[in-house]
C-alpha cells in the first residue's frame, strides 16, 4: 500500500503552479502561460518531447483562465458547444491524425470558442507540420497558431525533479545518487518518475536504502 502510494503522489503534487520547477527549458513557455490574456488570436500551442511539461503547463493554465481540459481524441464524442461555451486546453493534438472525427471536432471547437471569445491551448509532440493532420483546414488553423516549444529538461531542472520525487516519497538520497541518474536516465519527467518508482520498490524489497549502488544494479536490469 505504501509503495503505490508514493508511485500516486508525485503526479497528483506535479500539477500545481507552485509545483512547477522554472528553468531554461520551459521559462517562455511559462511565461506565455502566465501571459495568456496577451495571446495573440486568443490561442496557444505548446509543443515538446514527452515528460516535457506540456499536461503540467495546461493544468497550470486551466487554474489561471478557469478552462477546462480534454484529450484530443475525446472530441469525436464530445459537446463541442459546451465545450466552447469555456476557455478550453486540447491536449495530444498530434495523436489524431489517424482519427478523422476528432479533427473534425477539433476544428469545430477551435472557431467556435474563439467566436464565443474564449481562448484555447492546444498541446502535442514536435511540430504541427509533423504532425500528419488530413484535415487541411485544421491544419491550417494549426499552423498560424503561436506555438512555443519545451525542451527535454536541462541538469538543473532534472535534479529538481528527481530530489522533488524523492521528497514526495520521504526520501533522502545520498549525496552521489542525483548526478548518477543524471547521466544515466532519460532527460525527460516521464523517465525521472519511473526510475525513483523502481528505486524506491527495489529499496522495500531488498531492505537496502537508496543509493548510487542500488541505482546501478536497478538500472542495469531495466536496460535493453
Amino acid at each position: 500500500m505504501s509503495t503505490q502510494l508514493g508511485f500516486d503522489l508525485p503526479s497528483r503534487t506535479a500539477l500545481g503552479r507552485d509545483a512547477f520547477f522554472v528553468a531554461p527549458s520551459n521559462a517562455m513557455a511559462l511565461a506565455m502561460v502566465d501571459g495568456w490574456q496577451s495571446w495573440s488570436g486568443r490561442k496557444l500551442l505548446l509543443s515538446g518531447p514527452e515528460g516535457a511539461g506540456k499536461t503540467h503547463l495546461a493544468h497550470v493554465w486551466a487554474d489561471l483562465s478557469g478552462a477546462q481540459i480534454v484529450d484530443a481524441a475525446a472530441l469525436a464524442d464530445a459537446d463541442i458547444p459546451r465545450l466552447a461555451a469555456h476557455h478550453v486546453a486540447v491536449e495530444d493534438v498530434d495523436r489524431i491524425a489517424q482519427n478523422p472525427q476528432a479533427q473534425t471536432a477539433l476544428f469545430h471547437l477551435h472557431n467556435l470558442a474563439l467566436a464565443e471569445g474564449h481562448s484555447l491551448l492546444l498541446t502535442g509532440t514536435g511540430a504541427v507540420a509533423h504532425w500528419g493532420l488530413s484535415l487541411p483546414d485544421l491544419e491550417s488553423r494549426l499552423r498560424g497558431t503561436t506555438a512555443v516549444a519545451l525542451e527535454p529538461p536541462d541538469d538543473a531542472l532534472l535534479s529538481a525533479v528527481l530530489l522533488k520525487l524523492l521528497a514526495d516519497r520521504q526520501l533522502t538520497p545520498k549525496p552521489d545518487l542525483i548526478p548518477y541518474l543524471l547521466t544515466h536516465i532519460d532527460r525527460s519527467f516521464a523517465s525521472a518518475a519511473a526510475v525513483i518508482a523502481q528505486l524506491d520498490t527495489a529499496s522495500l524489497a531488498l531492505k537496502r536504502p537508496i543509493t548510487r549502488a542500488l541505482a546501478v544494479q536497478v538500472l542495469d536490469k531495466t536496460d535493453p
